[in-house]
């Protein structure tokens, strides 16, 4: 009798550019902006300070609520002490991510 064989089913993973302003006042998503070489970043500010991770907690939960997914499918793949930051969401395609958060259409590829 043959045994079953689990295939891995790829999870899709969408990825965001963003700008993080800590200590902004309040969590809130700003809009689109472009950086000197025409790529688009989302700009974020939130109210925690840039300490120990706070900010970048405070981001990944904004980011998550707004995109209704848990907060463990969304991390910082890099930029975790720059302002400029990668963002991967995982079980999101890159379409829906663009759509609920009205990226440009003209980004580049």
């Amino acid at each position: 009798m043959a045994v079953p064989v689990a295939v891995p089913v790829a999870v899709p993973v969408a990825v965001l550019a963003v700008r993080l302003t800590p200590r902004g006042g309040r969590d809130a998503i700003d809009g689109w902006a472009a950086d000197a070489d025409g790529r688009p970043y989302l700009k974020v500010r939130v109210s925690a300070p840039p300490v120990e991770g706070e900010a970048n907690a405070a981001l990944v939960a904004l980011l998550a609520k707004r995109l209704s997914a848990p907060r463990s499918a969304v991390r910082v793949a890099s930029g975790a002490t720059a302002r400029l930051k990668r963002i991967e969401v995982e079980g999101l395609a890159q379409e829906v991510l663009d759509r609920l958060l009205a990226r440009p259409l003209d980004r580049p590829a």
